[in-house]
């Protein structure tokens, strides 16, 4: 990189910085799946970081001018992304999810999933939203599936689950900062382990599902996140089959299971041919998310033995 005299002499408008690090990252082969798909939006993502600014608004500033601590401030971000290969928010601390900002550090992986794109449209048509009482985030990580649903459906209540204690560190400080807590319980249970009893009319569910070849293939930005929430087993699939089997016994007569596999779509298919599952496709694009009603889990206890 530049040093800073350099870029201080040269760069000075928020539009000069983001072309900067748009130019670097590209130069030096990062990657981009953590939030943002591309060199543009994770450079204007760490500019707006440094300046406060709401990233979906800092296109209204490019033109003003940045102080010589502020450039400096961005500066450093652009460094430490190239030279660490941590994904931005590890960086700075915060994630967009449906709509809203997250905290997020290394004990967690860095929100992304399609499923906030159910999650704004309240899950219509496949579920009237004022028949919502009870959901569950299972897999919670961050908490932001789950804290997301709850200010989408402002009647429910949510239960956190994760097994990972430093995940539900950070799901609790997600809880606090978005004014939740009268609504949002955060369980430490290892799937439905501490969850006896307990029923839903929502769970939503992003478990570890990477396969052991392809999370050995992954660029090194993926090396920042803990393994533990990406990959299952050989075959990607360990974690998602137990929890399709343990789902009815915990989802209400009309209730229904949202679960997130990827990649390992295809490996499920041929597992479970007859599964009656609704394959969501989305307009801003991502895959292998199901959405599968009660009466079609009621087969399904003990399943997690077949992977």
């Amino acid at each position: 990189m530049d040093s800073l005299d350099e870029v201080t002499d040269r760069l000075q408008t928020l539009r000069d910085l983001v072309r900067f690090g748009t130019t670097t990252f590209n130069g030096r082969g990062l990657f981009f799946g953590h939030g943002t798909d591309n060199a543009d939006d994770e450079a204007l993502a760490l500019v707006a970081h440094v300046l406060d600014l709401d990233p979906h608004q800092v296109v209204r500033y490019l033109d003003a001018r940045l102080t010589v601590n502020e450039i400096a401030a961005v500066y450093g971000l652009f460094r430490q992304r190239v030279e660490t290969r941590k994904p931005a928010a590890y960086l700075t601390h915060e994630a967009w999810f449906a709509g809203r900002p997250y905290y997020v550090d290394e004990r967690v992986l860095v929100p992304r999933s399609p499923i906030a794109e159910l999650i704004e449209g309240g899950f219509a048509p496949w579920l009237d939203a004022d028949d919502v009482h009870r959901v569950l985030d299972l897999c919670c990580g961050s908490g932001c599936i789950g804290l997301a649903c709850a200010h989408e459906l402002p009647g429910a209540e949510v239960d956190l689950a994760d097994c990972d204690p430093g995940a539900l560190e950070v799901a609790r400080i997600n809880v606090e900062r978005h004014g939740l807590q009268e609504r949002v319980r955060v369980v430490e249970s290892d799937l439905y382990s501490r969850l006896v009893g307990q029923v839903y009319d929502l769970i939503v569910c992003n478990p570890p599902y990477v396969n052991a070849d392809d999370y050995a293939a992954l660029p090194p930005e993926y090396r920042h996140e803990p393994a533990s929430g990406l990959v299952s087993g050989e075959n990607g699939l360990q974690h998602p089959l137990a929890v399709l089997a343990g789902a009815a016994e915990h989802l209400s007569p009309r209730g229904v299971l949202v679960l997130e596999v990827g990649a390992s779509q295809p490996a499920l298919e041929e597992l479970l041919p007859r599964l009656d599952a609704t394959w969501i496709e989305f307009e801003r694009g991502g895959e292998g998310v199901a959405l599968i009603a009660r009466s079609a889990l009621a087969d399904l206890a003990g399943l997690e033995r077949a992977s």
